[in-house]
């Protein structure tokens, strides 16, 4: 395999090497449409598909990198008439992914593994096997876009179809990244990516949507207690917001903050979670208008296109993947362990700032970037 083919060209005139683009095959609709797109455009082109996690044991699973979908993937491939590898990274994908989620419920927060699984394995781990093999670009089916802007910085922005935007899960790239990556269907509905699949007899035309956490079985909570048998599985203390104690509960990491069902607790009213508190074993809950929030204080900060001013920066922010976004300021704070602190201010308060979620900052559709949400203000 070689990392460059020569392109047909007009006699008297050089050729210009064309780079092997490596397409992240899933198995799924999207990332075979994106294969697809690349080969028509005479694009050299290599299918890849990453084993991220062992399902032999598992009665049933999302539809995302196990051992059926590597078989879907190589189909389409055969189809195609590309090259196909698979890839074993189980290991990066447990120390990158599945463990830091574990950690994350164990210690009372609402962990986002998409978001990690973008930033430490397809757009880093993922590269880096793929520039092994020869390549000098990566594509996947995320519904996003890449633009070139101003000074010829590259920026991320929404897809055309805002139903199945994926750019809040992107907001930790860099411009390193964007320069290597494509997103072929960023300018596509997803009704357009099934018929072209349909019209090309595609076998994975007709397959259905992925889980959203792929490597989860039955359920979060259960997926925790097989991962951590040795946790104690000890009712939490369930406490109102006035200090009114009303009850025992589940084991407090069966709650995420904004929750309201299944709080195990009976009382005259409707009660959210509003903060999970592991080292009591004590869950608070209160009304609705008590998760209501001006603001936030986030981890790990990132702008895409580098560090931006010591100032206040206007943003509209996301505090969850479907949230609708509100306007706010974000302002960096220090940090002495270098985490890159900031606060968030909304223009009005909002519900469900849980910790361990992202936020992630637009203006208009470009995404300017975001950080991991620390603890409500």
């Amino acid at each position: 395999m070689t990392a460059e083919v020569q392109t047909a060209v007009p006699a008297g005139e050089s050729a210009v090497p064309a780079p092997l683009t490596a397409v992240a095959m899933s198995g799924g609709l999207d990332s075979s449409v994106a294969a697809l797109l690349l080969e028509r455009r005479g694009t050299p082109v290599v299918g890849l598909s990453m084993l991220l996690w062992d399902r032999s044991q598992q009665v049933r699973h999302g539809r995302c990198c196990g051992s059926l979908d590597l078989g879907d993937a190589r189909r389409v491939a055969e189809q195609l008439g590309l090259p196909h590898y698979t890839l074993r990274m189980d290991g990066e994908f447990r120390r990158h992914v599945v463990d830091p989620f574990v950690d994350g419920y164990v210690g009372g927060r609402t962990p986002s593994p998409c978001i990690s699984c973008n930033t430490e394995i397809k757009f880093e781990a993922f590269w880096e096997r793929a520039r092994r093999l020869g390549a000098g670009r990566i594509a996947t089916g995320h519904y996003a876009r890449i633009r070139r802007g101003t000074g010829g910085l590259y920026e991320l922005h929404r897809a055309v179809d805002e139903s199945k935007d994926q750019s809040y899960f992107l907001f930790e790239l860099n411009q390193e990244q964007l320069e290597r990556a494509l997103f072929p269907l960023g300018e596509l509905t997803k009704t357009e990516v099934r018929e072209l699949a349909r019209e090309a007899g595609l076998a994975v035309a007709e397959k259905g949507e992925s889980m959203e956490i792929c490597f989860v079985d039955r359920g979060v909570r259960e997926f925790i207690e097989s991962e951590r048998p040795d946790l104690p599985r000890r009712p939490a203390q369930v406490s109102a917001s006035d200090g009114e104690e009303l009850g025992a509960g589940a084991p407090y990491y069966r709650y995420t903050v904004g929750q309201r069902r299944g709080l195990g607790v009976a009382a005259g009213r409707r009660l959210y979670v509003l903060d999970v508190q592991p080292e009591d074993n004590r869950i608070v809950v209160g009304g609705r208008d008590e998760l209501l929030a001006p603001g936030l204080i986030g981890r790990g900060l990132h702008w895409i296109a580098g560090a931006a001013a010591d100032r206040a920066v206007e943003v509209d922010v996301r505090i969850r993947s479907r949230h609708p976004g509100v306007r706010a300021t974000v302002e960096s704070l220090p940090a002495a362990d270098g985490a890159g602190a900031c606060e968030v201010r909304f223009s009005e308060p909002q519900a469900g700032v849980a910790p361990g979620q992202a936020a992630v900052f637009y203006r208009g559709s470009q995404v300017l970037g975001g950080c991991w949400i620390e603890r409500a203000l």
